[in-house]
């Protein structure tokens, strides 16, 4: 087996007989990214721990997903909304490829003796070992921190949980909706003040979030590693990215005894100038203009209230604030009385911040999208184009490369021959169920 740090290609220049004909498309040429030569062994399911792995496989990493034999990751069964792949434009469960795009898949039953043999020998292969199976089922199957650095005392080990590794409830499981929206506090902050429906997030936004920032702790743990060569454990979870999204509310939380940062009424804003306003057409502009007496005078000629640029009500901004009320319903008036399209001509060279809200659709059509390589673009096994987002990290100004989620336990063959095994050893772990 390889030494942990020793050059890993991502995509490997061997080619074996493979279950599927899925190609794992290369590398741009010439280009090497930040983790090139990282093997990350990525034993985690369904979207939070993936989302790291991708994040990771974005950097240039060679991440081999662990699945179980039978059905492999639950991830692979799930349907959001809906939106099933059948469905869709392009045939693929985006889900799944959001936060697996790029890596290599093994089928592999861990707590058998052979799966766990060949587990050993892949991370006795690995830099990064990355998880998010709860403590009490890491216990179980004999994959404590102790058991993984038996295997290999210098691999570093990643683990997202819901709500941390320590105190009464480490055992506790967590979905975002409920770990991170809910307990930690983000629905409470992001709901309208005096309205009764609490307010929502789209899938997996906590998920996301954590995902990336997991990521970036094992980067700084590779760092760490080179520097020392110590090996560490890096942690995260929902409820700690939960309060670190709302960590304003939480200090007001601490230091001034409420419930969070009091918010205006709905359509009413402490400051005019950073609110929302509805268009003639029912969609909505945003505004943040913090220094309201550098701005104030050159909007209200822009939007056709040139007299409200010196009325002694709004003038300087203490008076603004003093009566928002009255300012924000003229503005208010004053923008629904056209639509959307009208006001990004008029604002068009506004000095100050605004955007209008944009559906997702929009977004995706952003003129700043493509240029940057926001989106990965791909091709299903049909032929059709689709786009998938990247991690919001690059370097050197160069997007990941195009690449697919793996097939469940599409390179299983390919990896064990990495490890030296032969096809009577793989034959013979296949008859035993301990691969696919």
């Amino acid at each position: 087996t390889l030494a942990p740090g020793s050059c890993h290609c991502r995509y490997p220049t061997r080619h074996y007989e493979m279950t599927t004909t899925t190609p794992t498309p290369p590398l741009p040429e010439g280009m090497d990214f930040p983790l090139e030569g990282v093997r990350v062994l990525d034993l985690s399911r369904v979207f939070a721990g993936p989302l790291c792995g991708q994040v990771l496989a974005d950097f240039g990493a060679d991440v081999i997903k662990v699945e179980a034999v039978h059905g492999g990751d639950p991830g692979r069964a799930l349907v959001v909304g809906g939106f099933t792949k059948d469905a869709a434009r392009a045939k693929i469960d985006f889900i799944l490829e959001i936060g697996n795009r790029g890596k290599r898949s093994i089928a592999l039953d861990v707590k058998s003796p052979t799966g766990r043999e060949y587990f050993g020998k892949l991370l006795a292969s690995a830099d990064v070992f990355l998880t998010n199976w709860l403590p009490g089922p890491l216990e179980r199957a004999r994959l404590t921190v102790d058991d993984i650095r038996g295997f290999n005392p210098n691999i570093i080990i990643a683990r997202g949980t819901a709500t941390g590794v320590r105190g009464p409830e480490r055992d506790r499981g967590g979905f975002d909706a409920a770990t991170y929206l809910s307990r930690g506090g983000v629905s409470y902050t992001m709901t309208p003040f005096g309205t009764e429906t609490p307010a929502v997030q789209g899938p997996g936004f906590g998920d996301l979030q954590g995902g990336i920032t997991l990521a970036g702790g094992v980067c700084a743990a590779l760092f760490h590693r080179e520097r020392t060569g110590e090996a560490s454990i890096v942690d995260s979870s929902l409820l700690a990215q939960a309060m670190w999204t709302i960590a304003p509310s939480i200090s007001v939380a601490d230091l001034f005894d409420m419930d969070g940062i009091p918010g205006a009424p709905p359509g009413l804003a402490i400051n005019p100038l950073v609110n929302r306003y509805k268009t003639r057409d029912g969609r909505w502009l945003q505004l943040v203009f913090l220094q309201p007496d550098r701005f104030w005078a050159g909007f209200c000629e822009r939007i056709g209230l040139p007299e409200l640029a010196t009325d002694p009500r709004f003038v300087p901004s203490s008076n603004l604030i003093a009566n928002a009320a009255e300012a924000t319903a003229l503005v208010a008036e004053a923008i629904a009385a056209h639509d959307l399209t009208h006001w990004h001509d008029v604002l068009a060279d506004e000095p100050g911040v605004w955007a209008a809200l944009a559906t997702p659709r929009e977004t995706l059509n952003d003129p700043q999208v493509r240029p940057n390589g926001y989106v990965v673009p791909n091709v299903d096994d049909h032929g059709n184009e689709y786009q998938i987002v990247a991690a919001p990290v690059q370097f050197d100004e160069t997007p990941p490369a195009a690449a697919r989620a793996p097939e469940h336990g599409q390179h299983t063959e390919e990896i064990l021959l990495e490890l030296d095994l032969d096809w009577d050893d793989i034959s013979a772990a296949k008859d035993a169920g301990a691969i696919l």
